[in-house]
C-alpha cells in the first residue's frame, strides 16, 4: 500500500476534509499521564492517508483538531481508546465524541483468541505483518521517516479492522454488548484521571 503521509505542525489545516469516518491514534512520551506529555495525534480517512499532527507541547492550541474530535457526526475509530482519550482529555482539555474502540470490539467479538493487540488484528483482518519496534520511541523531537511510517500504520488499517470486527459482533449477536460497553469509556477515562486505575468491579 502506498501511504500518503503528511506532517502538520501544531494543528490540522483549516480546510482539510476528512469525511465522517476517521481513525485516530496518539503517541506520548510515556504512559504516565501526569508526567509524560501528548506528542502526536494521527488521523486517517481510511484511504491510505495519514495526517500526523505534531503538537505544540507548551500551548496545545489546536482548534481545528479539537473541532473534529468533538464533532458528534464524525465516527472516530481508536485502538485502545482508553489511553488515547486519557491523554487527549489531559492535554487538549476536550472530550472526544462518537468513539469506537477496536480493542474492546475484539475482546467481545474474538472470544476464540486471547490476542487483541493492534499487530494481531492487522494481521488477521488485512493480512499485513507490521513491526511494533518503534512503539517505545522518542516522539518528542524531530521525527524520522521510519517513525512517520510507524505512526501512519497505526491508523491506516483501523477502518478495515473495525468493519471486520463489526461483522463478527453482528453475526454472533454481541453487537449490543459492545454498544453497552463503549458507553462506559468516558467514565473509565475519568476514573483513570482520578487515579482509580484498577478494575473497580473486581472483588
Amino acid at each position: 500500500m502506498n501511504l500518503d503521509i503528511k506532517l502538520h505542525n501544531e494543528d490540522l489545516p483549516e480546510q482539510l476534509m476528512l469525511g465522517d469516518n476517521i481513525s485516530v491514534d496518539c503517541e506520548f512520551m510515556g504512559l504516565n499521564v501526569e508526567r509524560d506529555k501528548l506528542c502526536l495525534v494521527q488521523i486517517s480517512s481510511g484511504k491510505g492517508d495519514a495526517h500526523i499532527i505534531k503538537l505544540d507541547r507548551e500551548k496545545y492550541n489546536a482548534p481545528n483538531l479539537k473541532r473534529i474530535l468533538q464533532d458528534k457526526s464524525i465516527n472516530k475509530i481508536f485502538h485502545y481508546a482508553r489511553a488515547d482519550l486519557l491523554f487527549i482529555k489531559k492535554y487538549l482539555d476536550i472530550e472526544v465524541k462518537n468513539v469506537n474502540c477496536t480493542k474492546i470490539m475484539s475482546k467481545i467479538a474474538r472470544s476464540y483468541s486471547d490476542k487483541h493487540g493492534l499487530k494481531d488484528l492487522i494481521k488477521e483482518f488485512t493480512g499485513n505483518d507490521i513491526s511494533k519496534n518503534l512503539q517505545s520511541s522518542d516522539f518528542g523531537g524531530e521525527l524520522t521517516e521510519k517513525q512517520l511510517n510507524y505512526c501512519a500504520k497505526d491508523v491506516i488499517y483501523l477502518h478495515q479492522i473495525y468493519d471486520g470486527l463489526n461483522k463478527i459482533l453482528i453475526r454472533e449477536k454481541r453487537d449490543y454488548l459492545y454498544k453497552e460497553a463503549i458507553k462506559f469509556i468516558h467514565s473509565r477515562v475519568n476514573l483513570d484521571l482520578a487515579s482509580f486505575t484498577s478494575d473497580i468491579w473486581s472483588h
